[in-house]
């Protein structure tokens, strides 16, 4: 936890957002080179998402604990959205293995930044 007390804000955040943003421009370049997805895509979404439940588990620490999020419907929505977001993109990267494919890992690594920043914001709107 971080000085502000919110389990979902610091280092983790950060380091899915960074990890998140590397995925999306290497897919991005495959994309632009007429490339389907490849292992370091798939590698990167299986880190994300291993980084994503490193975070959910902190604030289910946090939720036993006795803090509150400020939205909990909006936030446990953003949370269940954030951990199914690397998987579906997988998926769908391997269901289309065209550039396609590429396109899709980097559209979904483009918006799971925006979905931890909305995390972020659900827990401290009346939370701790």
């Amino acid at each position: 936890m971080n000085a502000a007390g919110s389990p979902v804000d610091g280092v983790p955040s950060v380091v899915a957002i960074v990890l998140s943003l590397l995925v999306a421009a290497w897919a991005l370049v495959a994309a632009l080179r007429h490339r389907p997805p490849d292992r370091v895509q798939l590698i990167g979404l299986a880190v994300l998402e291993l980084v994503l439940l490193g975070l959910a588990v902190l604030a289910g620490v946090a939720l036993t604990g006795g803090e509150q999020p400020g939205e909990p419907g909006a936030f446990f929505g953003y949370l269940v959205t954030l951990l199914c977001l690397p998987p579906l993109a997988a998926v769908l990267a391997r269901m289309e293995p065209t550039r396609w494919g590429s396109a899709i890992v980097c559209a979904v690594c483009l918006v799971t930044p925006v979905v931890v920043v909305r995390l972020q914001q659900t827990w401290q709107v009346l939370g701790g």
